[in-house]
């Protein structure tokens, strides 16, 4: 398997994108980029580097452990080989999104998120009342071998009134569109681990 996913992987994404406003890819990356990043994690949760998440923006942002469970630490470039090695193949997908769907996306962020066990993150959407730079929503998961009974799946919300469970198994991405896909997360029995980002554009956002 190619270090990168292929331009008629990437390409994939965008016809999901275009047709029903999410994309489901198991095997996005190779498996030992997955055990990097799943490494990488871990290591900065025992270093205490993973803060409880919060909800809102500004001043208004609060820790609800009742709505959002997980801990987080943004990605910056230069922290670690296996994150800019993810970082740039994201890169590539922004643009072949943009060649394809002209969503003009310039950026995009991205934060490692551990659920403890039995942590959950209630129905949302990932765009802000306030500021529609987030477009696309993008989540990679790290954790090998995970089974059917041990929950933690990614629960989203279809235009049709349908609902799609995807469980969290190491190398899946699931890509969707921000503001159309409300989504959740359910309990798991075990710690879950992944990547979650956005693809932003041009903006203007009241603080």
């Amino acid at each position: 398997m190619s270090e990168h996913p292929s331009l008629e992987q990437l390409s994939s994404i965008v016809d999901d994108l275009a047709e029903q406003g999410w994309s489901l890819q198991p095997g996005f990356i190779t498996q030992c980029l997955t055990l990097e990043l799943a490494q990488e994690c871990r290591k900065r949760a025992a270093q205490g580097a993973l803060v409880p998440a919060s909800i809102g923006r500004g001043q208004g942002q609060a820790v609800q452990e009742g709505i959002r469970g997980d801990h987080i630490q943004w990605l910056e470039p230069g922290q670690s080989p296996a994150c800019d090695q993810y970082l740039s193949t994201l890169d590539a997908l922004r643009s072949v999104i943009n060649q394809g769907l002209y969503l003009g996306l310039e950026d995009y962020e991205s934060h490692f998120a551990l659920y403890p066990p039995g942590a959950f993150y209630k129905k949302h959407l990932d765009r802000f009342r306030d500021d529609d730079r987030r477009a696309v929503s993008v989540v990679l998961y790290l954790n090998p071998d995970w089974q059917a009974e041990e929950g933690g799946e990614l629960r989203l919300h279809l235009p049709d009134g349908q609902v799609r469970d995807v469980p969290p198994q190491a190398a899946t991405l699931v890509v969707f569109l921000s503001a159309d896909m409300p989504h959740e997360v359910l309990p798991a029995q075990r710690e879950r681990l992944s990547l979650t980002g956005w693809f932003r554009r041009r903006g203007e956002s009241v603080l």
